[in-house]
């Protein structure tokens, strides 16, 4: 379920992004970016959640510490991404 959401994020991002650089409102697309990043990061804590549940310890610890690096990241990008929009508007109205 994380990929589709990571995946979705992404995109939604991307449109986001677009949805700026040819004018128009953008403001749904960062929405739907930062809630679909959440949901990511949500899905993800409730696979590890399972893995506690059912005691896979093997699992935790192989998996756990490298995704939190990987999940940090993507979502620092992802949050940096969407708000882009809106610093390059606040740097227009400051020319």
């Amino acid at each position: 379920m994380w990929i589709i959401l990571g995946s979705i994020a992404i995109v939604a991002t991307f449109i986001n992004l677009y949805m700026y650089r040819i004018g128009k409102d953008y403001k749904l697309g960062m929405a739907m970016g930062l809630s679909f990043t959440a949901l990511t990061i949500m899905a993800e804590y409730n696979m590890v959640s399972d893995w506690v549940k059912l005691e896979d310890w093997s699992a935790l610890s192989d998996v756990v510490p490298t995704k939190e690096t990987v999940l940090w990241i993507l979502m620092t990008i992802l949050i940096l991404l969407n708000i882009t929009p809106i610093l390059l508007e606040l740097k227009k109205i400051k020319k």
